[in-house]
This record gives C-alpha cells, structure tokens and sequence, in this order.
C-alpha cells in the first residue's frame, strides 16, 4: 500500500483515499488538465467547490481521465453563504449539473458561516436547511457521503443533536505548525473522518527552520514531511497544485516520521500565513 492506495472508511462504508488533489486556486481553465494529470500520476481523490469557480473544469477532467467514475472520489463543496433549503437545493442540483457528473462522492458544507461572517454570528437554521437539503440529496444518491468543512464542536453539535445524519466529514485546516488536536479528537470520537486541507501551510511553512530540519533529517522535501504528517494523524491529506511533478513528489510519502517528532510537530505553532492572512479561513479567527 502507498499513499494513493491507503483510504480511510466512512461510516457510509465507503473509501475515501487518503491523498487527495485540491483544486483552490487553480483557474476553471486550467482545472480539467491538472485533474488529468493528478489522475494519471495515481490520484483517486479529487476535492473542489462552488466557491473555487473550477467545477467545470473539474467535472471535464474528471470525465476525460480516462480511469471509469467508480474508481473516483469526487467531492465539492456548498457555497458558505447558502444558508437555506431552497437555495441548497438549487446549489446541489447546479453543481452536478456544472460538473457534468450524475453523482458526486462527497458535498460539504464549506462554512458554518458565510465568508463575510466566518467564525462571527450563529447560522445553526441555516446550516440545518442546508443540511436538510443535503441529506435529501444523499438519500436520493444524487450525493454519495455528505459533510462539512471549517465545522467547529459546537458547529457539529448543531447538527448532530438535529438532524438524522451525522457529518461523513469535515474538511478543517490542519498542518505541521497548526494541529487542532481537541476538534480532530472529536471528530474521531464521532466517526467523523477529517481531511486536512493546506497542510503545506498555504505554502508559508516552507521556510520554518524547525519543520526544514526535520526534513532534512528524513531525507524529505518540507512538502513531503507535512503531508507525511497530517497522514499520521490519520487525517486525508488535500495538497493543492496544478504540477505534475510536484503531484508526483506529494505521492512519495511512504515513509514514517518517528513519534518525538510527530510531538514536536504536533505541538508546533506556525499560524503566519503572510499575504495570504487576508483569507477568512487564515485570519487568525
């Protein structure tokens, strides 16, 4: 087994695989040729949303990948500013149709609050209709597992103790230098299977000293090590590029970070995202 063959099981009893390609940022034109080549170097799993402006292209690639749609996981993602059923309803229906897809593997939802409100007001109607919606849908099988993403305790909580169908997933930022270890631990008590998105950190932990010697010490590239590492927290792993090589070298994880680093790593706290601290989900909130 390797890391674009290991999956974790959903309380669907499906496979999710455990490196998965993310697609933020990558424009919709471009989107259909990465999906290719992820696919082609190996890739199972492979993570958008409404909110990326990609679905199409995502959609294409996915279709013109040439590996049958059973043999992938495809997820996307609700917008966070839909905070209704109706407009849930539509949203679902939209992204199938945008995607070219009879069916997605997983839908999130991609914030407990909108954008402009992240970790502000309480959206805990909103975010039942949505989920009404989505439990509708998977139900119908229009969406095979459904979930959420940026869910907190008390985000989960809301739907738990409220709706028939407990979270799949939820999609949180997890890296070397940020590890929510209390939020993971509850997820995993919950059945709830965890995905890590930017666990390179938006690409500012690259020049950490501590991360970069630890490294060096596995013969491994800081990209290697940080997504070795959110995989040895037993969380899936979303590395985001449009590089076939740098896909490739993200594959190439078969290795094990000894447990006193795994502790140094876990307790390390590198939440400077630079520029990039403008978006919601890395402002510090």
């Amino acid at each position: 087994m390797t890391a674009l063959t290991d999956t974790l099981t959903l309380t669907t009893g499906a496979d999710i695989p455990v490196l998965g390609l993310g697609t933020w940022f990558i424009d919709d034109d471009k989107a259909a040729q990465a999906v290719k080549d992820a696919v082609a170097a190996g890739y199972r799993n492979i993570d958008t949303a409404q909110a990326y402006g990609n679905e199409r292209g995502v959609g294409q690639g996915v279709r013109e990948s040439g590996v049958p749609r059973g043999e992938l996981f495809v997820s996307t993602k609700l917008a966070a500013e839909i905070k209704d059923y109706d407009g849930a309803v539509a949203a679902i229906d939209g992204s199938l149709e945008t995607m070219g897809l009879d069916y997605v593997d997983l839908m999130l939802i991609h914030a407990p609050q909108p954008w402009d409100d992240f970790r502000g007001g309480t959206y805990d109607e909103g975010n039942l209709a949505a989920w009404q919606a989505l439990e509708e849908a998977f139900h119908a099988g229009k969406v095979k597992a459904i979930g959420v993403s940026n869910f907190l305790e008390r985000d989960l909580d809301n739907i738990i103790d409220n709706a028939e169908v407990t979270p799949h997933v939820n999609q949180i930022l997890v890296h070397a230098g940020n590890t929510p270890a209390g939020l993971i631990d509850y997820c995993r008590d919950k059945r709830i299977v965890v995905e890590a998105y930017s666990p390179i950190a938006h690409g500012e932990i690259l020049d950490n000293p501590q991360v970069k010697n630890l490294a060096a010490k596995y013969g491994v590239s800081v990209p290697q090590l940080c997504i070795r590492y959110t995989l040895q927290l037993d969380t899936v792993s979303l590395p985001k590029t449009a590089n076939p090589g740098h896909m490739r070298s993200n594959a190439e994880v078969d290795f094990m970070i000894e447990d006193a680093d795994m502790d140094a790593l876990r307790t390390l706290d590198a939440r400077d995202y630079g520029d990039s601290s403008a978006f919601p989900v890395y402002n510090g909130k």
